[in-house]
């Protein structure tokens, strides 16, 4: 990346953002490829897969899901800083990755698009885990987890963990743990977790950062959380004031 100007150029920085950012996203991408290995999951999904209800976005082919929560909407015109997407119908609408401003779904919008911030929406009802700055995949356990609930509607969401480095999750030695959120009684349930695998942390954090549609909380590399919570294994519920 140092090649692009130097580490002070724009291009440099907005790599380093991103790269950042794919290790932060290590618990969903890990979960997601979990769903893949033992559900017959996908991570990347045309719209069809998601709304086929909706004849708007049967005709959309430039914009994907990654996983259950982001909506992508890949530039591809040169020097282009904005650009046209679909927002599909879905209940509680989208929220801006990147500002955290909501916007009603079944509609046509235009989205910045500057080189550091490609547009990415997320589905109300999400809960998506982040974990810490990490330089590499085995650096430190994934603690504490930081829970961004997208409020406007119900959702779950499946946290999936193994060692990471070997073949054992063949035989088993895997966890899950279900989180699931209560929009109405604002109320995230965290399951208990189911399996066990070496190296797991018998206890961990998690914080949660609640997104609402009059609270616009966009990605944040320093997070404030609204609620914190310590686990165990047990089923517990947090209620995010």
């Amino acid at each position: 990346m140092w090649e692009f100007g130097g580490t002070t150029s724009t291009a440099y920085q907005a790599m380093l953002k991103f790269d950042r950012l794919r290790y932060r996203m290590l618990p969903y991408v890990y979960s997601l490829a979990g769903a893949v290995t033992h559900r017959a999951g996908t991570m990347l999904r045309p719209l069809v897969m998601d709304f086929r209800n909706d004849p708007t976005a049967l005709d959309v082919g430039d914009q994907f899901m990654f996983g259950p929560a982001f909506l992508v909407s890949p530039v591809t015109t040169y020097q282009a800083t904005s650009r046209s997407l679909y927002l599909p119908a879905t209940p509680g609408g989208w929220y801006d990755f990147w500002t955290g401003n909501a916007a009603a779904g079944g509609a046509r919008i235009t989205a910045p698009a500057p080189l550091d911030a490609m547009p990415v929406h997320v589905r109300a009802g999400s809960i998506v885990p982040f974990g810490p700055e990490l330089a590499y995949t085995s650096e430190k356990p994934a603690d504490p987890v930081v829970l961004y609930v997208y409020g406007g509607a119900n959702g779950s969401f499946e946290l999936y963990e193994d060692d990471g480095s070997s073949y054992a999750y063949e035989n088993g030695a895997f966890s899950r743990i279900v989180v699931s959120w209560n929009d109405a009684a604002r109320t995230l349930g965290i399951g208990a977790r189911e399996g066990t695998f070496t190296g797991m942390l018998a206890e961990r954090t998690f914080q949660v950062v609640l997104v609402t549609s009059g609270k616009a909380v966009g990605f944040s590399f320093t997070p404030t959380a609204d609620a914190t919570a310590t686990y165990s294994g047990q089923a517990l519920d947090v209620v995010v004031p």
